[in-house]
C-alpha cells in the first residue's frame, strides 16, 4: 500500500512545488528577538526578524527565561499526567488566577496551546439542537473546533455586521446560540467590531466569543485587548488565547470568561481531559509575564509606537498598506509570484520577512505581512523600511 501513496503524495508534493505554494521552513539559529541570525548555506547570518508573533519582545526576556528555571527548580521537568489524575500543581491554579485577573473574567482553564482550547470548546458546550455563527475569516483551529460539535453552523462575512444579522435570525430557531470571532485577523490585522457584535447578540440573544490570540496585549489602551478596545467587559462570555505570542512567545493556550462555561469545560473539554498538564517552566514565565504587564504599560506603548512609526514611513514611500488597530501591517502586493520574490530580496538584504499568497489569502491579494514588536527600535524599522523602498523601486512596487 505505501507505494501506492507515495507516489500519490510525491505527484501532491510537486504540484505544490511548481504552483509556488511548497513552505520552507527558514532554521533560526538564534533565540526568537528583533535580530536574530539564520542558517545561510554553511554560514549563520545575522537578519531582522519582522514576521514573528513577538508583540511585547518577551521571547527573549531574561526575567521569563529566569522565571522558567527558578519554576522548573521547584516543580519539576513535568507532571507526566493530565490534570485532573495527578498533573495539577499550585502554580496552575496561579496562572489562572493571573489571566482571569488580566481579563477580568471569573475563572480560566489552561491547555496545552490555544488550538486545544478551540477545539475543546464548542463540543463541550452545545448539541446538534443548538447553533454557532462564526465569521469567514476566523483560524483553522475555530474551524476545527466548529466541525468537531453538533451544532449547526452558520458564517458570516469577515466583520459585516449585516451579514451577521442575517444569520443570527436564521438561527432563531435553535436553543442556544454563539457568535464566534477572532479578535484581530492575522492576515490582514483589522479588528472585529466587537461592540457591534455584542449589540447584535443582546438583541438576538446570542453568547459572543472571541480569539485574542493577535489581540491580546496588543490592542486596547493598555494592550488589554477587544474588552478594553471597546469597553465591553462583562459581555464578552468566552475568550481563548495564547501564551505563545506577545504573553512570551513560548507555548500554551487558555480559555477564560464565565464561572460555569469554564467549570464544565473542565469535566467536558477532551483536549484539557487527555493532553499532559502544562510544564513548569512555561508556567512560570506565563506568571511572570503577567505580572511584568501589571506592573508597567511600558512594553505595550513601545508597540503601538513602532507601529505608527513603520506605517508612516511605509505610506510616505507609497506602499499600500491596509489599516491596522494592531501589529499586523499588511504591505499589499496583490501578485502572488511577487511576492515570494519580493520577500527573498528582503530577505538578502538581511530582513526576515514572509511573502503570503492564495490558498493563506484570498487570490489576487498576496501581500508581505509585517508584525511590529516592542523589541525593535527605531533603527531597525529604519532598515527594514530602507530594504522596502530599493526593493519596491526594483520590483516596480513603487516609484
Amino acid at each position: 500500500m505505501y507505494g501506492k501513496i507515495k507516489d500519490f503524495l510525491a505527484k501532491e508534493l510537486q504540484d505544490t512545488r511548481e504552483a509556488g505554494l511548497y513552505k520552507e521552513e527558514r532554521i533560526i539559529t538564534s533565540k526568537q528577538s528583533a535580530e536574530i541570525t539564520i542558517k545561510d548555506g554553511d554560514r549563520d547570518k545575522p537578519v531582522l526578524n519582522f514576521c514573528a508573533n513577538n508583540y511585547l519582545g518577551l521571547a527573549d526576556h531574561k526575567e521569563l527565561i529566569q522565571a522558567a528555571k527558578e519554576a522548573m527548580d521547584r516543580r519539576g521537568n513535568g507532571l507526566a499526567s493530565v490534570r485532573f489524575i495527578c498533573g495539577t500543581q499550585d502554580i496552575h491554579k496561579e496562572l489562572e488566577a493571573a489571566i482571569s485577573d488580566y481579563f477580568k473574567t471569573d475563572d480560566t482553564i489552561l491547555y496545552a496551546a490555544c488550538f486545544d482550547a478551540n477545539g475543546g470548546l464548542f463540543g463541550s458546550l452545545l448539541g446538534e439542537e443548538d447553533a454557532i455563527i462564526s465569521d469567514s475569516l476566523n483560524h483553522a483551529s475555530i474551524i476545527d473546533g466548529v466541525r468537531l460539535c453538533k451544532a449547526k453552523r452558520y458564517r458570516y462575512a469577515n466583520g459585516d455586521m449585516e451579514d451577521l444579522e442575517v444569520q443570527l435570525k436564521a438561527a432563531q430557531e435553535q436553543r442556544f446560540r454563539i457568535i464566534v470571532t477572532d479578535g484581530v485577523f492575522s492576515m490582514d490585522g483589522n479588528v472585529a467590531p466587537m461592540d457591534k457584535i455584542c449589540d447584535l447578540a443582546d438583541k438576538y440573544d446570542a453568547l459572543v466569543m472571541v480569539d485574542e490570540c493577535h489581540s491580546a496585549g496588543v490592542v486596547g489602551k493598555t494592550g488589554h485587548g477587544v474588552a478594553e478596545l471597546f469597553d465591553l467587559y462583562g459581555r464578552i462570555d468566552i475568550f481563548t488565547g495564547t501564551l505563545g505570542k506577545a504573553f512570551g512567545g513560548a507555548v500554551g493556550g487558555f480559555t477564560t470568561g464565565r464561572k460555569e462555561i469554564i467549570d464544565i469545560l473542565r469535566q467536558r473539554s477532551r483536549p484539557y481531559l487527555f493532553s499532559n498538564s502544562l510544564p513548569p517552566s512555561v508556567v512560570g514565565a506565563g506568571l511572570k509575564t503577567f505580572s511584568l504587564l501589571k506592573e508597567s504599560d511600558a512594553l505595550h506603548t513601545k508597540l503601538m509606537d513602532n507601529v505608527r512609526y513603520f506605517r508612516e514611513k511605509m505610506q510616505s514611500l507609497g506602499f499600500d498598506i491596509k489599516p491596522t488597530q494592531s501589529a499586523i501591517c499588511a504591505v499589499m502586493l496583490y501578485d502572488a509570484p511577487l511576492s515570494q520574490k519580493f520577500a527573498a530580496r528582503m530577505q538578502e538584504e538581511g530582513i526576515y520577512v514572509t511573502g503570503f499568497c492564495y490558498p493563506v489569502v484570498p487570490k489576487n491579494e498576496a501581500r508581505i505581512r509585517v508584525q511590529l514588536s516592542a523589541a525593535h527600535e527605531h533603527k531597525h524599522i529604519d532598515r527594514c523600511v530602507a530594504a522596502f523602498e530599493k526593493i519596491g523601486k526594483e520590483l516596480g512596487v513603487i516609484k
